[in-house]
């Protein structure tokens, strides 16, 4: 299918642009070894990443994708000021991109489409990946995590960058790995685009109703009406 009439591309970030998961699992494994708990495979931390650093931290303490709803909300804001202290210093360490990711947003950029980071993480990562990456030229915009009082999948985010950008949710498209990405672009009027290597808790994304689905990167330059060319 082709998108029409979109100027805005919003896009998550980890898990769609970026693995970042190597370098999560070693913070929140400092962290649990700091609070004198067993740390976790990269593979286990794995499953737990795409809900923002509060929800990991929360999942790491409980060890399990579903959090104890027991712990104590103290130790739990003292173990996430630790792991946000050691994911700043390892916050593109070994973090990648995935294929055809840089290629495609340049082409993206340079045919003047209006490109955004809308993710759970908080604000404070997003710029230091961006740049380290050879990113951060691209977005105008970016919403983090903390950015506002709710996130994916509420579509206070989507409907924040709508109004600061002037654009309708017609001319956007959400591109996201997670069903929190396409919940929160079905909420917020937007067209959205699931792609199938992120982060999903083991989910299939095509279970959650994006408009389109895609496996590669480079192919949302063929979904845009405007654009023939593959990405370079």
């Amino acid at each position: 299918m082709k998108f029409t009439n979109k100027d805005v591309l919003l896009f998550d970030l980890d898990g769609t642009l970026i693995d970042s998961v190597p370098d999560l699992a070693l913070s929140i494994n400092q962290m649990l070894d700091a609070l004198g708990m067993t740390p976790y495979p990269t593979d286990t931390i794995r499953s737990w990443v795409g809900n923002g650093a509060a929800v990991l931290t929360q999942r790491a303490l409980s060890g399990s994708i579903d959090i104890n709803p027991d712990l104590d909300a103290t130790f739990v804001e003292e173990a996430l000021s630790i792991f946000l202290t050691y994911y700043e210093q390892n916050v593109c360490v070994e973090t990648t991109l995935y294929p055809n990711v840089k290629s495609t947003l340049k082409s993206l950029h340079n045919h003047g489409y209006r490109l955004v980071i809308v993710t759970n993480k908080p604000e404070q990562f997003v710029r230091p990946i961006l740049k380290h990456l050879g990113l951060n030229d691209f977005f105008e915009m970016v919403v983090g995590g903390d950015s506002l009082p709710k996130r994916k999948p509420d579509p206070m985010q989507l409907t924040y960058v709508c109004d600061k950008l002037g654009v309708t949710p017609s001319s956007c498209l959400m591109i996201g790995d997670s069903k929190n990405d396409i919940f929160a672009a079905t909420a917020a009027g937007m067209q959205s685009i699931g792609l199938t290597y992120g982060y999903n808790h083991g989910e299939d994304i095509n279970s959650h109703g994006a408009t389109l689905v895609l496996d590669d990167f480079a192919n949302i330059i063929e979904t845009l009406a405007s654009l023939t060319a593959p990405a370079e």
